[in-house]
């Protein structure tokens, strides 16, 4: 089975939206489910996902409110994104897979 590479996207001035979400999230429980959801990506465990537009898909986590994380994914990379399942996050890694594109 190929292993999956799960990297943080991060923008030009250093910032992990990922990262500082999970750190700002008062769900710890939350926390704990997002991040276990994280981990079985890596053994290439997408559970439930759909396909969004250009490149990105949406890791659907059913607890809680029901997260979101956005990621992208190159052959057996993915690059994760979120910002509490707002739909801006989306839209940035859609623009960031159609620059890479060309």
């Amino acid at each position: 089975m190929q292993l999956v590479e799960v990297h943080h996207y991060v923008t030009e001035s250093g910032r992990d939206p990922y990262q500082q979400w999970l750190d700002k999230l008062k769900d710890l429980k939350g926390r704990v489910v997002i991040q276990r959801r994280i981990d079985r990506l890596t053994a290439g465990n997408f559970g439930d996902h759909k396909f969004c537009e250009e490149g990105v898909w949406e890791l659907r986590i059913d607890f809680g409110p029901g997260y979101r994380v956005y990621y992208a994914q190159a052959e057996w990379r993915l690059k994760i994104y979120s910002d509490g399942g707002r739909e801006g996050g989306r839209e940035i890694l859609a623009r960031l897979y159609q620059r890479r594109k060309k």
